[in-house]
């Protein structure tokens, strides 16, 4: 019998909402409760990872520069499955062979949703307190997702693989060859600082509104581009997760995704001293580096969970997982946990020693968003983009 690839109805993957999860845990309070542990018992291996729930300032990577792009990249390994009752329901193999029609009405879809994100993104920034045109910072982290995904979506559904990997190339090599060879005004050509960069320089005479950093924004227009390159290594990666072949098991899928990231990391790192590993840059060298440490953790979490059937540990992060984007919007200050979480366990925690009832703060303020997300998901309630 021959290995086939053909359109199967879509089987969610746990281990990718658990992914989603475990992602956003850190930003909506997890960080909080490891900075509040290695405060208290001052262990080396707490106080590393407490710095590592920083941003870096400029060059370099921490575990919290990846929170953002492992999140894009898992909306990229999204898109297969969430094409694929369209692709069976026109009878064709692959997404770029859908028929215009079925395109039209996806590309609507594809928009709504981006404009969504940008709107909220917006409402994140305060957007809601408007205070002038000048004060209103457009650029944000679900704007970006919402574009890069919305472009990766463009490329998946009008070219083959092979069509897929030759715009990854050229995306990454795209934005190396811009910003080393493209000379900014006063400071020339291939100055990859906040002031002299050709992404910044481009922000301040384009990017309506606002800026982060007044010269700079981490999620500006020009970065955008390789932020795409993100969303398309997740598309690769839902591509061949979904892939029926008798040749392939999940096992052996799981171990080809280790593998696959352990050499995207290599090679961000050889990139790295030509163009260096820096998030606010979405540089080319950071795409492929944290691309690989996506492929891990995914294989991770697959081989547990969707392979060796290993489920009910990671039931909190499928919570979190299903209405990602509310939590997010709620750690952004949509709602306010604290006030919940001290209503409810206030009169405990101030029964534990003093030393420790930052600890136990923090973990009933993720305690109070748990249950909250239990309930949306134990009745089906869902924040869908």
């Amino acid at each position: 019998m021959t290995a086939q690839s053909t359109p199967l109805p879509a089987k969610r993957l746990v281990s990718l909402d658990a992914l989603r999860g475990f992602d956003m845990f850190w930003i909506m309070s997890g960080e909080q409760i490891i900075h509040t542990l290695a405060k208290v018992t001052q262990w080396p291996v707490l106080l590393w990872f407490s710095g590592q729930l920083h941003h870096t300032q400029w060059n370099g990577i921490t575990f919290y520069d990846m929170i953002f792009p492992l999140f894009l990249f898992i909306a990229g390994v999204s898109m297969p499955y969430s094409m694929s009752n369209k692709m069976i329901k026109a009878g064709v193999q692959s997404a770029d062979q859908l028929p215009s029609k079925a395109k039209k009405a996806i590309y609507i879809s594809m928009l709504r949703r981006t404009l969504i994100l940008i709107i909220l993104g917006m409402v994140v920034n305060g957007a809601l307190k408007f205070n002038g045109y000048e004060n209103t910072r457009f650029a944000s982290v679900l704007g970006r997702i919402g574009l890069a995904w919305f472009f990766a979506g463009l490329i998946y559904l009008n070219f083959n693989l092979r069509g897929q990997i030759v715009w990854l190339a050229g995306l990454l090599a795209g934005y190396w060859a811009a910003m080393m060879f493209i000379p900014v005004p006063g400071y020339g050509a291939g100055v990859l600082t906040m002031q002299g960069s050709l992404e910044s320089y481009i922000d301040t005479l384009l990017l309506p509104g606002r800026l982060h950093d007044k010269i700079h924004d981490p999620e500006g227009i020009l970065s955008t581009i390789p932020a795409i390159g993100t969303a398309l290594l997740g598309v690769f990666t839902g591509g061949f997760l979904k892939w029926d072949s008798l040749r392939w098991s999940m096992l052996k899928k799981g171990l080809l995704l280790f593998a696959a990231g352990l050499a995207l990391i290599a090679l961000g790192w050889l990139w790295n001293p030509e163009f260096p590993i820096n998030k606010r840059l979405w540089s080319s060298s950071f795409v492929l580096y944290v691309g690989g440490w996506s492929l891990i953790f995914l294989s991770v979490f697959y081989l547990i969970i969707d392979a060796a059937g290993l489920k009910k540990w990671a039931v909190p992060f499928v919570w979190i997982g299903a209405n990602s984007i509310l939590i997010y919007l709620c750690s952004e200050g949509l709602l306010n946990f604290g006030h919940t979480a001290d209503y409810l366990f206030g009169g405990l925690v101030h029964l534990t020693p003093p030393a420790w009832q930052a600890v136990w703060t923090a973990a009933s303020v993720t305690l109070a968003q748990l249950i909250f997300l239990y309930l949306l998901y134990r009745n089906k309630l869902f924040l869908k983009v």
